[in-house]
């Protein structure tokens, strides 16, 4: 299976994605999205088939996209486009990115398009060689985004985008030093993941239930999805990336390619099954086309469902189920802290969310403490 799924990661070094931070103080560039999602080939996304192949185009095309890693506005300095003159080392790094590290295809849309907005932003002020960028070029560059207020999050990640960057170059000769050595970058304050209680979930997955009556084959998938979601805790990219011979109705266990191309089996339970027998008996047959493949879901066109479907889902039923309003992600964040209010251990929760490392399963561990304190606070007579 793996061997399947890295096969195609191969397409992922030819996308590059755009930016959306001015390299000028008129530029303005936009980020590209991919086109659409054969259904019988690995889905992309933080996710992720799968996590760590590249990305399966979308069930609904984008249209017009500008092609990723071009600026789509004026820049400041020489007319240069950085992107497309460093098109082989961006396409190089792409590569190394998914097929020897593993990294989802949203990773590697995202770190080629910071570096492609990096090298055009050296290009705008006279740098038109990746060996021309020096540290005070970064630090002018991390400055330019602070100045226009991007998040911690996203200077985080650019930078770490240049530092991978500029040590495969060193590696391959493609640069004759690394200026990213000294790049120093903002520290992401922790934060706690939004969790639901069990009631609120439980309201939820009921509303998708009862609309799923209406023998709308979509709300049949919205429904299985999300008893999905929360059963197994699993990424929404991986459910969407999913195969229908992933599923074992019988022993009631789904196998999904996780991040970096780890592949995994988690539990789910009875409600599941039975959304999920409901889906494959009669919501995806009434969806299914040649074009089908195995994908375990789908979406209109008979093609794999995308992401971001299953997200308008999510946020639709909540909307109807009078929750507050949550991204499939809360569900498996949700799944995670039950497991561990019901007595799972660290590790066995850690296994469920394929969690490379425990400390990232131990935010849960904070999350039923603050509730655990909460609860406390609001009974105990002398709280």
């Amino acid at each position: 299976m793996q061997m399947r799924r890295a096969a195609q990661a191969a397409g992922a070094p030819a996308t590059h994605a755009a930016v959306d931070v001015p390299v000028g103080p008129s530029a303005n560039l936009s980020v590209g999205e991919s086109g659409e999602r054969p259904a019988g080939t690995p889905a992309g996304g933080p996710g992720e088939r799968r996590a760590g192949a590249a990305a399966r185009p979308s069930e609904d095309p984008p249209g017009d996209a500008p092609s990723a890693g071009h600026a789509t506005g004026p820049t400041t300095g020489p007319a240069v486009d950085a992107p497309s003159a460093h098109g082989d080392s961006l396409d190089a790094f792409a590569g190394h990115l998914a097929l020897q590290r593993g990294l989802s295809a949203h990773t590697v849309r995202a770190y080629v398009g910071d570096v492609g907005h990096l090298l055009q932003f050296a290009a705008a002020h006279g740098r038109r060689g990746v060996d021309d960028v020096d540290l005070p070029m970064l630090r002018e560059w991390l400055a330019a985004m602070v100045a226009a207020d991007l998040s911690r999050a996203t200077l985080a990640r650019r930078a770490a985008a240049v530092r991978a960057f500029f040590a495969w170059a060193l590696r391959t000769g493609r640069v004759t030093h690394d200026p990213a050595l000294r790049l120093a970058s903002a520290r992401i304050p922790a934060a706690l993941p939004t969790v639901l209680d069990v009631e609120p979930v439980a309201r939820m997955l009921e509303v998708a239930r009862v609309r799923a009556d209406d023998g709308d084959p979509l709300h049949l998938r919205d429904w299985s999805a999300l008893e999905l979601l929360y059963a197994t805790g699993a990424r929404v990219g991986e459910v969407a990336g999913a195969d229908v011979d992933d599923a074992d109705l019988v022993q009631r266990t789904l196998r999904v390619m996780g991040k970096g191309g780890k592949e995994r089996v988690v539990p789910f339970g009875v409600p599941a099954a039975r959304a999920l027998a409901a889906w494959l008996g009669t919501g995806r047959p009434a969806l299914a086309v040649d074009g089908s493949g195995s994908a375990l879901y789908l979406g209109r066109r008979g093609r794999r469902v995308d992401q971001r479907q299953l997200r308008e889902a999510s946020h639709a039923v909540a909307r109807l189920a009078g929750v507050t309003d949550v991204a499939p992600h809360a569900l498996r964040h949700s799944a995670a802290t039950h497991l561990l209010g019901g007595g799972s251990d660290l590790r066995s929760v850690q296994e469920v969310l394929g969690h490379a490392s425990l400390a990232t399963t131990q935010r849960y561990t904070h999350v039923s403490a603050d509730r655990l304190r909460d609860s406390f606070r609001q009974a105990h007579p002398r709280a």
